[in-house]
């Protein structure tokens, strides 16, 4: 088959494209984002910390759900917690996850 590229565009592609495993990384933040509820947790969490039970009251979630979500998106290393006693304070573990939601949402144009 012939190859309708040019070389230099060819080789610069492949120069840039990331490795497979920065690829499977990037592939399983989105997929960990990619729930409503999960969006709504990490929409939540970047106004303001929280605990389960005050995510639950505020975002209309029973506990067990909010707690299994909190766990993957732990899990995905976009939430990190912060014990204060008895209590478990959720938040962002890095605030550039907040221009990634807000270029979602510039992107499509809501």
């Amino acid at each position: 088959m012939e190859n309708l590229i040019d070389d230099k565009t060819e080789q610069t592609v492949v120069r840039y494209i990331p490795r497979n495993a920065t690829l499977y990384s990037l592939a399983e933040f989105f997929s960990a984002c990619s729930d409503v509820t999960r969006a709504k947790i990490i929409c939540a969490l970047s106004i303001s910390e929280m605990c389960v039970s005050d995510l639950s009251r505020i975002l209309e979630l029973n506990q067990t759900t909010c707690s299994h979500q909190l766990r993957l998106l732990r899990a995905a290393d976009i939430v990190k917690q912060r014990r204060d006693g008895k209590i478990i304070y959720y938040s962002l573990k890095n605030p550039k996850i907040e221009d990634v939601l807000l270029a979602g949402v510039e992107f499509l144009g809501l």
